[in-house]
């Protein structure tokens, strides 16, 4: 009875415990394998395999070395933290800024200050809008116009990636993400006038319709008054004289008035 009862009790745990394992199986997917700053290229020291549930899904991840060597870096990763295909660029892209830099666009560098850097608040990772102001040929005097609206910003300084305390920062150069075209519309503006960036809201991604500002908008000109008629004075009309003439023909007579 009592090997009976221990045989039983021994293969109900051990079904247990492989019906457990099945639910809980594990696949290895490729983590870092210490804290990876962004703009490095993998290599095979930075990498390593951890232990996964295969019945939670991890869109994007690795299986094999290879994925991932030679890639470089376009966000920071942290050790044992899986990596997943949006943490990585294109391989042969390059390290440092470039290999953030999708294809197809272009990285530009703009020259800025503590005003036009949004007083320090301006991180790698932000979205701005970029004004220009400047006085036009047509000489109708100092206008500001939006030339570039919802531009990624890719590096403020020499910084990469933005800092986790959310510090201030002043920096002398921005540069930021645009098409070939926007590049050449910045470079222009530069050129032109005085660059100011709009810090705006990262999930705000519409584009607005705006004209330019001129100078005269910022005054209230009050319109002129209407030219006053010069006020004239009507007489009162007389009433017309009346004559009497009395006629008198042989012995009629009669009387008419004028």
């Amino acid at each position: 009875m009592a090997a009976i009862l221990a045989g039983s009790i021994t293969y109900f745990f051990n079904k247990r415990l492989r019906l457990s394992r099945a639910q809980h199986a594990l696949t290895q997917v490729m983590a870092a394998a210490t804290d990876l700053p962004a703009g490095m290229t993998l290599a095979a020291k930075d990498v390593s395999t951890i232990d996964w549930p295969s019945d939670i899904p991890l869109p994007g991840s690795f299986s094999k070395p290879e994925d991932v060597i030679g890639h470089p870096l376009i966000f920071s990763v942290g050790a044992r933290e899986p990596i997943l295909r949006r943490d990585l660029g294109l391989e042969g892209s390059g390290i440092g800024l470039s290999g953030k830099i999708p294809p197809g666009m272009r990285a530009t560098a703009v020259r800025s200050n503590e005003i036009v850097g949004v007083a320090g608040f301006l991180y790698p990772g932000s979205h701005v809008d970029v004004l220009v102001s400047y006085s036009p040929p047509s000489g109708v005097g100092p206008v500001t116009q939006t030339v570039l609206q919802n531009v990624e910003v890719l590096t403020a300084g020499q910084t990469i990636e933005p800092d986790p305390q959310g510090k201030p920062q002043a920096v002398n150069v921005v540069t930021v993400l645009l098409t070939p075209e926007d590049s050449q519309k910045l470079q222009l503006a530069s050129g032109q006038g005085a660059i100011q960036f709009v810090l705006r809201n990262g999930v705000d991604q519409k584009n607005v319709e705006l004209r330019p500002a001129r100078l005269d908008q910022l005054a209230a000109v009050e319109k002129p008054a209407p030219p006053k008629t010069p006020h004239r004075s009507i007489a009162p009309t007389k009433a017309p004289a009346i004559y009497v003439l009395e006629i008198i023909q042989g012995t009629s007579r009669k009387i008419e008035k004028f």
